[in-house]
């Protein structure tokens, strides 16, 4: 491909919007058709990127861009990735994958069997967070895994700045869970190999409504534990929180990027950033992407990966006993 990979967004909330920020600076990409139902979003993309076109539909969006990111809700995002891999268009999807988990398999085999490049936005996969950590436990400064501990607590669920994706607050689409926890329990299995529900409780403060709380065990191979606490509630900082534990050292990332480390004592960070730690991650994720609509080995998560983290995901929500 001559040029810069023309990038096509289907769904422009927040997650959409901050990937066409980023896509503006990064050399491999340029904005180039977006679409979205609401008028509210389609003005400030467009305000965010003039140079970009508004399309007239999501189909138009799949004719006219050399690569889809389907930034939509979970239930269209089947339908659009197919039509794209139909048309021979590379597919990025937000994650979760899906959440039927049938559907699921169906969309991953037809993906396959396109052929079309396709990756799952999972944004630890590129993250140097995870870089130094898989680092520290190939080199054996880690030492052996003892537990992986993820935490995450909202006063509030949608956050904020989440208010305009309504659909996060219900039980068939939403929750923290699939936006938020789903993330760490695939940095889990990128570090201990694949996982297996043990144990699961989630509550929910009413049948509509996302999970309010949820208790989980995971175990990885050999046993390894991946404990989950996850709450919505009082008044208090967003707190999003995974601890990888070793037997020689311990590392904590904080709000997704920041990384400390702790060898036995307080936790010291591990790392500094280079510049705005959410940037630094999301233009390694798009270097990645480029890898992966070039047809080369990459850093992002495959659509096989988001499924079994889907599959774990829908069974913690279920109830595991």
């Amino acid at each position: 491909m001559a040029g810069p990979c023309s990038i096509g967004i289907i769904g422009l909330g927040i997650m959409g919007r901050r990937l066409l920020g980023i896509a503006r600076q990064h050399p491999a990409f340029r904005p180039g058709f977006l679409w979205d139902p609401a008028e509210t979003a389609r003005a400030q993309s467009q305000a965010l990127a003039p140079e970009a076109a508004i399309a007239a539909s999501a189909a138009a969006v799949i004719a006219a861009a050399d690569l889809v990111y389907l930034a939509c809700p979970p239930v269209p995002r089947k339908d659009y990735a197919l039509q794209a891999a139909e048309a021979g268009k590379p597919v990025f999807l937000e994650k979760p994958l899906g959440i039927d988990i049938a559907a699921s398999q169906d969309l991953i085999e037809r993906l396959a069997a396109s052929g079309v490049p396709a990756a799952v936005n999972f944004t630890q996969a590129a993250s140097p967070a995870l870089a130094e950590i898989q680092r520290a436990l190939a080199a054996g400064e880690l030492g052996e895994p003892a537990g992986i501990d993820i935490l995450v607590a909202y006063g509030a669920w949608p956050r904020s700045w989440q208010a305009e994706a309504d659909w996060l607050r219900f039980r068939d689409e939403g929750g923290f869970t699939r936006e938020v926890i789903s993330h760490f329990l695939f940095l889990s299995a990128r570090l201990l190999g694949p996982l297996r529900p043990v144990w699961a409780r989630p509550s929910f403060p009413a049948p509509e409504l996302a999970e309010s709380h949820l208790l989980a065990r995971l175990e990885g191979p050999g046993g390894v534990p991946v404990s989950v606490l996850g709450s919505v509630g009082g008044l208090q900082p967003d707190r999003q929180e995974v601890t990888v534990k070793g037997s020689r050292r311990s590392y904590r990332i904080t709000d997704f990027y920041s990384l400390e480390v702790s060898d036995g004592g307080a936790y010291r960070p591990a790392r500094v950033p280079q510049g705005d730690p959410r940037e630094e991650a999301l233009n390694a994720q798009l270097s990645e992407l480029a890898k992966c609509v070039a047809g080369q080995p990459h850093a992002l998560a495959t659509p096989a990966e988001a499924f079994a983290v889907q599959t774990w995901i829908e069974a913690l929500l279920a109830g595991v006993t």
